[in-house]
């Protein structure tokens, strides 16, 4: 898995081939780019690095800010200034990323910083990223957990030098710029320097280290060098006072040079700084090939976690790319919390948790378990320190918490692992800040009228009582557990009685099509509301464009009237987007898993491809990516309710190690499906070699591992027709999710 992994897959434009079906029939509201970057990354670490151009969201690339429709070019090729720190993965916010500590090799004088060479060879692989500028310089970037290894090939000059701009931060787009609001910079020893800056209210510590002794080692500041200075002192700092300022290596270099640069980072300080590097990489003078193993051996056991059988090379890296996405982010950064001095579990870079909740939080959840605990944890400290429970959570300090976006989605997350019975959580104290959280921002109005606008909050939180109630339960509180109840039912004063939809509302990104088919924790009552199983299920088939004429997608700066007539389709979004990622399995419970097996199979066969515009839109932290690697396995998590729902899987064979067990799926009968091919439906299931006439797994059952088998065949079966997921209306709330 780790060889067929492409970090480039989802940095420019959607390039895919043409729809086939009915995935024509979708429309694409968002920008057509994945946003991904292909820099040098580490399973959940804190640091990753990559080529700089300032372009939008990730500082890599060619393209400028966008909201919908294709991308704007800022370049018409590749380009970079030099290589930075922190970046976000697949996320389409404005100005939250990071991009500090520039690195720029140089042979032109120090005036000349800023200046952009076209990269005329790039390569890249998991904890891997390696360019070549026109200047001739070849760069290669590794990282750790919490360091970052630099190496730099020179060809002659008389005077080559490698400049690192503690300055820069953010983007080049208009308003894109972060600004360091203070910054110290100390020339050590020869080699060795040490620096923090404060950024958006976090103090980014750098232990750095370079390995060539004859090279002179210099401060500057306004592009001007400080010859015998060794510090640099910035109290406050303000756009329109900000200068250019940083750490200089210069020398002559021969042919072939190669100059290797040493990073440690903290949120707790310089000395921390250091010992995070040297705990990661060794006492030095060198360690890149050191570490660029270590990651690589990490990355590869991450990778090894599911197997696909397929004889396609391209799917292969579909698949292994999806899955290398799905386990970039969110940023674990134990005992670096810069705001409250316990140490412990903290994380950041949760940009994008309305969508990661459904899916790649429980692929964390299952892959890497101890993982998804410390997260966990880390959440709860949050909560704790800062009063809420974040709906999104960035290396920065303030109020951008995200809470327009949803509500209550660390809930949802933590009734997970409540109902899998994980080790290393206290529920106790887990309930206190679940209970709490739900009376925040948009709670009270809940608390009080019994709906709230956006509407699709009054989901969000009657959801999020349905998963408190399950860890009151856990505890043996019943007071609450009958208090959330009826809380939890509120979900249906979200929906118009008339139509079986969602109320009209203002809604994040989408409207109530998109927003009205998600899995709730009653969806027999819902699919009631809708008139009944035909008319929910004839409220699908419009919505997923059976039937329907093709459309055209939104193309270059489209103009307001194109995106009107696009939004009034009231259409699936084909994965370009992801409030509606849930919506195919709602066939389920209508017992229609065979429409759910045509849509699944046409999005997983024609949203995803190879080369640098084989997304259909922003990955979004990986919540795109785990959307297909659990769509392809045949799998789909119902979150928050410990259910996983089973269909067609786009593999003959695949295998996933669950914590220390193995789930294996198999099939008979089993044709490898293509964009404009039949549709594979499920015959009948077994479970370790029992019938299972029901279309779902309970996580117990899932994370026990075993052996899945699916036959599949070219029609409809009556498998899943009559026996539903459950409901709360129809099966006992807690029972029924724990067996």
């Amino acid at each position: 898995m780790f060889e067929r992994v492409d970090p480039f897959i989802g940095t420019e434009a959607t390039s895919l081939p043409p729809q086939q079906g009915i995935a024509t029939t979708w429309w694409w509201p968002k920008p057509q780019v994945g946003n991904t970057h292909p820099g040098a990354t580490y399973p959940l670490g804190m640091v990753s690095a990559c080529a700089y151009s300032g372009a939008y969201p990730t500082g890599y690339g060619r393209y400028d800010l966008g909201t919908e429709g294709l991308p704007t070019e800022l370049y018409d090729r590749q380009v970079a200034s030099g290589f930075t720190h922190f970046q976000q993965s697949g996320t389409g916010a404005i100005r939250k990323y990071y991009n500090y500590f520039r690195v720029t090799p140089m042979l032109q004088p120090l005036d000349d910083l800023g200046q952009l060479w076209d990269v005329v060879d790039e390569s890249a692989e998991p904890g891997y990223y390696s360019a070549t500028l026109e200047s001739g310089i070849r760069a290669e970037i590794t990282v750790g957990p919490k360091s970052a290894v630099h190496r730099y090939t020179f060809p002659a000059h008389r005077d080559a030098r490698l400049v690192i701009d503690f300055s820069l931060g953010g983007l080049s787009i208009p308003h894109g710029r972060t600004v360091p609001l203070r910054a110290h910079l100390h020339s050590i020893s020869p080699g060795i320097a040490q620096g923090e800056i404060v950024v958006e209210g976090a103090p980014l510590a750098i232990h750095v280290e370079c390995d060539d002794p004859r090279w002179r080692q210099l401060l500057w500041y306004d592009r001007r060098l400080m010859p015998g200075g060794t510090r640099l002192d910035f109290d406050r700092i303000r756009p329109t006072t900000l200068r250019p300022f940083g750490l200089m290596w210069a020398g002559p270099s021969e042919p072939g040079q190669v100059v290797e640069l040493r990073f440690g980072f903290s949120l707790r300080g310089v000395d921390q700084a250091r010992e995070n590097l040297e705990r990661e990489c060794g006492p030095g003078p060198s360690s890149f090939a050191t570490r660029r193993a270590a990651t690589a051996e990490v990355w590869q056991d991450a990778l090894s976690k599911i197997r696909v059988d397929t004889p396609s090379k391209d799917k292969q890296t579909v698949f292994s790319t999806a899955l290398y996405h799905s386990l970039i982010k969110p940023c674990l950064a134990p005992d670096e919390s810069p705001f409250w001095p316990a140490d412990g579990p903290f994380a950041f870079d949760l940009a994008t948790m309305w969508d990661i909740y459904r899916t790649q939080l429980p692929l964390l959840t299952t892959l890497l378990p101890d993982k998804a605990v410390e997260l966990a944890n880390a959440l709860l400290y949050i909560s704790e320190e800062e009063g809420n429970l974040p709906i999104g959570y960035r290396m920065a300090r303030g109020a951008d918490q995200f809470s327009r976006q949803a509500s209550a989605l660390a809930h949802t997350f933590l009734a997970d692992l409540c109902q899998l019975g994980l080790p290393g959580m206290d529920w106790d104290w887990a309930l206190v800040h679940m209970h709490n959280d739900l009376r925040r921002t948009y709670g009270e109005d809940f608390l009080l009228r019994g709906k709230v606008h956006p509407i699709s909050h009054t989901l969000d939180l009657a959801f999020g009582y349905w998963c408190t109630s399950q860890i009151a339960a856990h505890v043996g509180d019943p007071a609450l557990v009958e208090q959330f109840t009826p809380l939890a039912a509120r979900w249906v004063n979200a929906f118009d009685e008339e139509t079986g939809l969602l109320q009209d509302s203002t809604y994040y990104e989408g409207g109530r099509w998109n927003y009205s088919f998600r899995l709730l924790h009653d969806m027999a009552a819902r699919i009631k509301l809708s008139g009944g199983d035909d008319a929910f299920v004839a409220q699908l088939d419009e919505f997923f464009g059976f039937g329907a004429p093709a459309v055209t997608q939104p193309g270059l700066r489209p103009a307001i009237e194109e995106m009107a007539a696009g939004y009034a389709l009231n259409r699936f979004e084909g994965l370009n987007n992801e409030p509606d990622m849930e919506a195919p399995w709602s066939y389920h419970y209508a017992g229609r898993p065979d429409r759910t097996a045509e849509v699944v199979q046409a999005i997983v066969q024609n949203q995803f491809g190879t080369g640098r515009g084989g997304l259909p839109g922003n990955d979004d932290s990986g919540g795109l990516s785990s959307w297909f690697v659990w769509a392809s396995l045949g799998l789909f998590p119902v979150a928050g309710q410990n259910l996983f729902l089973i269909s067609a899987p786009a593999w003959r064979e695949s295998s996933i190690d669950v914590g220390d067990r193995n789930l294996t799926i198999e099939t008979t009968g089993f044709v490898e499906p293509t964009p404009d091919g039949p549709t594979q439906y499920v015959q009948s299931v077994h479970l370790d070699g029992d019938r299972l006439d029901r279309t779902w797994l309970t996580g117990t059952e899932l994370h026990r591992g075993g052996r899945l088998h699916l036959e599949l065949g070219p029609t409809p079966s009556a498998w899943g027709t009559t026996v539903r997921p459950p409901s709360v209306s129809t099966h006992p709330p807690t029972a029924a999710l724990r067996r």
